[in-house]
């Protein structure tokens, strides 16, 4: 397609970063979404380990789409000050590795109460994830993963119109729209399209919420890759 550049989740072939780049080749991929390397989530190396990371990709002509991170993936009441500083040392990793994205959520829920209680310590969270990354050429892209702030279309859309910053867009994945019963596509998409700068081509079937090949779900995957590729023409 033309416009578009296909990456992976490279930790789901293997744990180390060298079968993942000889499998990928194999596949004419070089572009990584790079979440777990050499059996650890890649946030928790340290700088330096990062920047071997990056020697090893350099040798193989490999670059990374985006750093799949797991910011924001805790629960809304766990302590934050820690966690912002995990994130801005992946601010510092994603230098090294010279990419622009980083990939993050919006805080589990706690089960059973409303997101909606939460949401003003959700966007004040994200306040200072945006206040950080300033100055940094870095686009923060929020994922909607079940179960957090940010799992439906509207609550997603929520977040973005109202932290209203040019460097904060959307990851739209179709598979966790349908495991939180929403249509992904038009729905969701008509909602968000105007906001999403990456997308997850992932499908699932509403009646079990399973994961899918792509094409062979519920999430309508071939319909919004058509409408975004038009978009883009």
């Amino acid at each position: 397609m033309s416009g578009f550049i296909l990456s992976a989740f490279a930790d789901e072939i293997d744990p180390m970063l060298t079968t993942q780049m000889n499998i990928l080749d194999k596949h004419g991929i070089k572009y990584i979404e790079m979440r777990g390397v050499n059996k650890k989530n890649l946030v928790e190396h340290t700088l330096e380990e990062v920047r071997e990371i990056k020697k090893q990709l350099d040798e193989k002509g490999f670059r990374i789409s985006a750093i799949g991170s797991p910011i924001g993936k805790i629960k809304i009441t766990d302590g934050f000050e820690s966690h912002l500083g995990l994130f801005r040392h992946t601010i510092e990793i994603a230098g090294i590795l010279d990419t622009k994205y980083i990939r993050m959520f919006s805080f589990f829920i706690p089960r059973g109460e409303k997101p909606e209680s939460y949401r003003d310590e959700v966007v004040g969270r994200w306040r200072r994830f945006v206040d950080a990354a300033k100055g940094t050429g870095l686009t923060l892209l929020h994922e909607n993963e079940k179960d957090i702030y940010g799992d439906t279309p509207k609550r997603c859309l929520d977040l973005l119109e109202t932290l209203d910053c040019s460097y904060v867009k959307a990851v739209f994945d179709p598979a966790n729209f349908v495991q939180c019963d929403v249509e992904a596509y038009p729905e969701a998409y008509q909602l968000l399209k105007k906001h999403i700068a990456y997308i997850h081509i992932k499908d699932a079937l509403y009646k079990d919420h399973s994961v899918v090949p792509s094409g062979h779900g519920d999430g309508k995957v071939r319909s919004i890759l058509t409408e975004l590729k038009k978009q883009r023409l």
